[in-house]
């Protein structure tokens, strides 16, 4: 998302964030007030166009949940898609015994009371009373459905609506980028110069608007500005060089891949590294060319992509950071020093500013075709499936060795299934399909998939929830995961790799990632907070900022963005809050430059907000 172009048609995301806006603030006073029941929950999902059942709520509010917030909110509408019509129309029809568009009330109330959610008799009367009941006692679904749609759409637009027409509220969409603080507040970019802003707090102008304007507009005085030149890559010198003679340093690599997970987290494997003795090494990380469709862009190799190396101890505590990369050459991540002997552990990482969760929409006329009957009449895989499946076997394949272990196999089954195949399993398919070694092949990876296809009657639905697992859209295009390959050079001794669970490794990348922020670059205070630091990590090719909570009491910035130029932001907004509790760490947000060959500039103004 752009900061540069405040006049722009809005995009998707900024669509959404509107949607939820207007929804939050159908239920709330305020953005910044908080969902403190389930009740409260299920009725803000409502003003936005859900219908969630009672599943769903208890998904996302447990009994160890005391309350949500906005930012939840948006993550919890993410990944709750709209009820469709085509789909409640099928779920109906399986209960259509005659195929005539009715069901009886009897047939309906046995199992709106038999299984799933069950109902009580009295809930199943109030569902039919809603659409059309014949005297026979039967209904309608498809105006059932229609008027259950319809309701939704209501509640959506009549939201949207109130937003638009309440000016006050209009300004109070807390996170959007609607809400223009004065001018006067901020301080230019090109008046100071980068080392100025480096070394010296901003002095924000008290706001002098009438008190209708929400909290965040009027608190400016305890604010903080940093703000950074960053020259284009192209004139950048001093790059880290390769090693001379580097072709004949032992070498080891190993795949891997980003995928975008519902809640928008990024997960990713994690490796061993071993050392038998101390070496200089020489350690790259870049986005994977897949070269089955040389004439599809691959639009994943504009990724950002890091890796992290840590000792690998026995606790997190036990871990530290030891090195990461930090240059950039092309679209590969470098660093380059000297290990001592040892195990230590490698945590990949990007920031989420060019790998995002994407919109889903309803893809029925716009779905690539999966399967089809060949002449003899018998099911087969359509050539864009199989070039898809080939770019899936060679971004599981770790070892690039053209074959799957029974361990690489499991990494896509836990991904796609969430369940692992077991050595009895396995031995199956040794039986049914083609091994080498104990080994699939990519042939054989294809007869699996067909064979599960087949099972189906054609039916792709399995297919594209393994698909959409793998981060690939209904045309086929890998938009939510980014295959990555690190690679080892090590001058005297032959380093070896060993992949690790597929976790989002919250808790040990998260520390990799703070303490990379802290390493160098000083802390600026936020200005009223004795207790309350913004730290920011200034590289060649991304900035990182950190608030670092130290008061016995919570604490809520708002961060605005609006003055920086030619920068997209890991949170995809101008302006935003976080909330950070009493004694935390918390990553605020991740910038990089939206076109790499011109120079950009991070101009970030925090804030402070009165408690709510």
């Amino acid at each position: 998302m752009s900061f540069q172009e405040s006049t722009r048609p809005p995009d998707d995301d900024e669509v959404f964030y509107m949607q939820c806006r207007a929804a939050y603030l159908a239920v709330f006073r305020s953005s910044l007030s908080n969902i403190s029941s389930k009740q409260q929950l299920c009725r803000v999902l409502q003003q936005a166009g859900r219908n969630p059942s009672h599943a769903t709520l208890n998904k996302y509010w447990t009994s160890r949940t005391s309350k949500l917030n906005f930012d939840d909110f948006c993550e919890i509408l993410k990944c709750e898609r709209k009820t469709e019509e085509a789909e409640l129309l099928r779920a109906f029809r399986k209960l259509d015994v005659n195929c005539d568009g009715y069901i009886t009330h009897s047939v309906l109330e046995k199992t709106l009371t038999s299984s799933g959610e069950k109902m009580t008799a009295e809930e199943v009367n109030a569902v039919c009373s809603l659409s059309d009941i014949n005297k026979d006692g039967k209904l309608d679904y498809a105006e059932f459905c229609r008027r259950l749609v319809s309701t939704a759409e209501q509640c959506q637009t009549a939201a949207l609506d109130k937003l638009e027409a309440d000016a006050k509220l209009k300004r109070q969409n807390f996170g959007s980028q609607l809400y223009s603080p004065p001018k006067s507040s901020v301080a230019s970019a090109s008046s100071v110069s980068p080392a100025q802003h480096a070394e010296s707090d901003s002095t924000i102008k008290k706001d002098s608007q009438s008190s209708s304007r929400p909290p965040s507009a009027r608190s400016r005085r305890s604010s903080l500005s940093n703000s950074v030149t960053v020259a284009s890559s192209s004139s950048k010198a001093g790059k880290v060089q390769e090693p001379s003679g580097l072709q004949d340093w032992h070498h080891c690599f190993m795949k891997g891949c980003f995928f975008v997970d519902d809640n928008s987290s990024i997960s990713s494997l994690q490796y061993h590294l071993h050392l038998p003795q101390k070496t200089s090494v020489y350690l790259t990380i870049q986005p994977l060319s897949l070269s089955h469709r040389p004439d599809k862009p691959q639009a994943w190799m504009n990724v950002d992509t890091a890796v992290f190396v840590m000792t690998a101890g026995e606790t997190k505590e036990d871990s530290a950071l030891v090195c990461f990369t930090e240059s950039k050459d092309k679209e590969k991540y470098v660093w380059k020093g000297e290990l001592n002997a040892g195990t230590y552990r490698l945590l990949p990482f990007t920031s989420g500013c060019r790998l995002k969760k994407q919109n889903k929409t309803n893809f029925s006329d716009k779905s690539v075709k999966l399967i089809y009957k060949t002449d003899t009449g018998e099911l087969d895989l359509t050539s864009e499936l199989r070039e898809v499946l080939s770019e899936i076997f060679e971004m599981i394949d770790l070892d690039g060795n053209g074959l799957l272990s029974l361990d690489e196999y499991n990494l896509f089954e836990l991904r796609t299934s969430g369940e692992k195949c077991d050595q009895d399993a396995w031995a199956v398919c040794k039986e049914n399909f083609d091994m080498r070694k104990n080994q699939l092949t990519r042939q054989g990876f294809m007869e699996l998939n067909l064979m599960e296809a087949t099972e189906k009657d054609g039916d792709p639905a399995d297919l594209w929830v393994t698909l959409e697992s793998m981060g690939y859209n209904h045309m086929l295009e890998l938009v939510e995961a980014c295959p990555f390959q690190i690679d080892v050079h090590c001058e005297g001794t032959q380093p070896s790799m060993q992949p690790l669970c597929l976790d989002s490794g919250t808790k040990l990348l998260n520390q990799a990632l703070q303490k990379s922020i802290t390493l160098r670059f000083g802390a600026k205070a936020l200005r009223g907070h004795d207790n309350v630091f913004i730290y920011t990590y200034r590289g060649d090719h991304r900035i990182s900022s950190l608030i670092v909570n130290k008061a016995n009491q919570k604490v809520t910035v708002h961060v605005n963005n609006e003055q920086s130029r030619n920068c997209c932001s890991s949170r995809g907004m101008a302006m935003f809050a976080i909330e950070v509790p009493a004694r935390a760490k918390m990553v605020c947000q991740h910038v990089l430059p939206i076109n790499e060959k011109q120079e950009w500039v991070y101009n970030c103004v925090e804030t402070s907000l009165p408690s709510t």
